[in-house]
């Protein structure tokens, strides 16, 4: 089993900046790729980014590219997820995933991942 703590969340204005932490623990060396994803109110959850955990091969949605980083700190056996230029529809409650390696091409689908975090909540209000 893995465990996963998210941290972080909080409101801000449009334009402002968060940082969310995830901190991994248990059965941390069966890991192969963590992600963010995010769901709003009334819509389904959807992928935010993802990182390996070996290469730091990452992934974005086309709708965060160029304004979020995720990158990943393995002597922490910690995934963060820097969030800059943050606009309303940024509004969600922000989950941490991990998933072994199931040979997923992309692993962007939320049924790639077996492992999730409580959720941490981010707004950024106009």
């Amino acid at each position: 089993q893995v465990q996963l703590v998210e941290s972080g969340g909080g409101s801000v204005q449009a334009g402002g900046s968060l940082r969310l932490s995830c901190a991994a623990s248990g059965r941390t060396f069966s890991m192969y790729v963590m992600a963010w994803f995010r769901q709003a109110p009334g819509k389904e959850r959807e992928f935010v980014a993802r990182i390996t955990w070996s290469s730091a091969a990452t992934r974005y949605a086309d709708s965060v590219k160029g304004r979020f980083t995720i990158s990943r700190d393995n002597a922490k056996n910690t995934v963060y997820l820097q969030m800059n230029s943050l606009k309303p529809e940024d509004t969600a409650v922000y989950y941490c995933a991990a998933a072994q390696y199931s040979g997923s091409h992309y692993y962007t689908a939320t049924g790639d991942y077996e492992y999730w975090g409580q959720g941490t909540q981010v707004t950024a209000s106009s």
